[in-house]
C-alpha cells in the first residue's frame, strides 16, 4: 500500500487552510461581529421645581420604582401659606369686582334716564373692567401658588431604577438642581462598536444576536436601528486657526470604530444594567 507523498500531504493541508480561510472570511464579511459593546439606557435627572428643605425621602439607593411613586417631599409650609395668601387676595378682588359691577349697573340705569353724565358712566365701566382684571391676576397668582405647593412632592416620571441616592431628610435643595438619577427601565438599548471596514455590512433593520459577558450560550435578539455619523477626532484640532495634525505611522493604520445602536427585541437572561459588556453578531437581513 502506497502512502501519499509528503508534497501531496502538504498541498492538501495548504488547500484546506485556504478553503477554511475563505469560508471564515465570507462568514465574517456577511456576519460582522464585535465584543466591543455596552448596554445603555436613558437616565432621567430628578430635580425639584421649588426650593426648600426635604422633610421625607421614602426611597433607598438602587430601589426599583414605578411611575407616580413618591421620591421625596419638600417642606410645604411656606407654599401652603402662599396659597392661603393668594386665596385671600382673590376673595378681595372678587368682592371689589362685585362692588364695581353693582356700581356699573346703577350708573347704567342713571345714564339711560339722563340723571348722570357720560363721564360718570364711563368711569364706572373703567372701574368694573379694572376690577375684573384684578380678579384674573389674583386667579393666576393662586394657580401659581397651588402649582408650587404641588411641586413640593416629587414623583417618579417613569418606571425605573434609582441609583446613587445620597440624600437625607433635612437637606436643602434648590429649584432645578438635579438630586437623583433614575434609570428609565423602558429605554435599554445596546451600543456596539464596529470597524469602519464593516459598517457597509451593518444596515438598519439587520437582525442581531446579543450576548452578555458571563452568559455565553444565552444570547438574545436585537435589531439594528442606526449607525453613528461621527466620532471624536483627536487629529486635526485647530490651534490658533491652524489645524494641528498628529504624525501617523504609515504601515500601522488602525480602522476607526463607529457606534451602532441596536434595539433589544428579545428577553435578556438577566436584568440589564447600564455599562454591561456585550458581544454582538449582525445577521443578514431576512429576504
Amino acid at each position: 500500500m502506497r502512502f501519499p507523498s509528503k508534497h501531496a500531504v502538504t498541498f492538501a493541508a495548504v488547500l484546506l487552510a485556504v478553503i477554511a480561510a475563505i469560508v471564515l472570511y465570507q462568514r465574517y464579511a456577511s456576519r460582522p461581529w464585535t465584543r466591543d459593546g455596552q448596554v445603555r439606557a436613558n437616565i432621567v435627572g430628578i430635580a425639584p421645581r421649588v426650593a426648600g428643605p426635604i422633610i421625607q425621602i421614602p426611597i433607598t439607593d438602587n430601589q426599583p420604582v414605578k411611575k407616580g411613586d413618591l421620591l421625596f417631599e419638600i417642606d410645604p409650609a411656606t407654599f401652603q401659606a402662599a396659597v392661603n395668601d393668594a386665596s385671600a387676595k382673590l376673595q378681595q378682588a372678587e368682592a371689589a369686582r362685585l362692588q364695581a359691577e353693582q356700581n356699573l349697573s346703577r350708573q347704567t340705569e342713571l345714564y339711560k334716564t339722563n340723571v348722570v353724565g357720560q363721564q360718570d358712566y364711563q368711569n364706572a365701566q373703567d372701574q368694573y373692567y379694572g376690577a375684573a382684571a384684578d380678579v384674573a391676576a389674583a386667579q393666576a397668582q393662586l394657580q401659581t401658588a397651588q402649582l408650587n405647593l404641588s411641586y413640593t412632592k416629587v414623583f417618579a416620571p417613569v418606571d425605573g431604577y434609582l441609583t446613587n441616592v445620597n440624600t437625607s431628610p433635612g437637606t436643602y435643595v434648590n429649584a432645578g438642581e438635579q438630586l437623583l438619577a433614575l434609570v428609565d427601565a423602558s429605554s435599554f438599548w445596546v451600543a456596539a462598536y464596529f470597524k469602519e471596514t464593516e459598517i457597509s455590512s451593518v444596515q438598519p433593520g439587520n437582525p442581531a444576536r446579543i450576548t452578555l459577558m458571563g452568559h455565553a450560550g444565552r444570547s438574545f435578539s436585537g435589531v439594528v436601528e442606526s449607525t453613528g455619523w461621527a466620532i471624536f477626532i483627536s487629529d486635526g484640532s485647530t490651534v490658533e486657526l491652524i489645524p494641528q495634525v498628529a504624525q501617523t505611522i504609515d504601515w500601522v493604520r488602525l480602522p476607526q470604530r463607529f457606534p451602532v445602536r441596536l434595539k433589544i427585541t428579545g428577553q435578556p437572561p438577566v436584568p440589564l444594567r447600564i455599562g454591561q459588556t456585550v458581544s454582538v453578531v449582525i445577521l443578514p437581513a431576512a429576504k
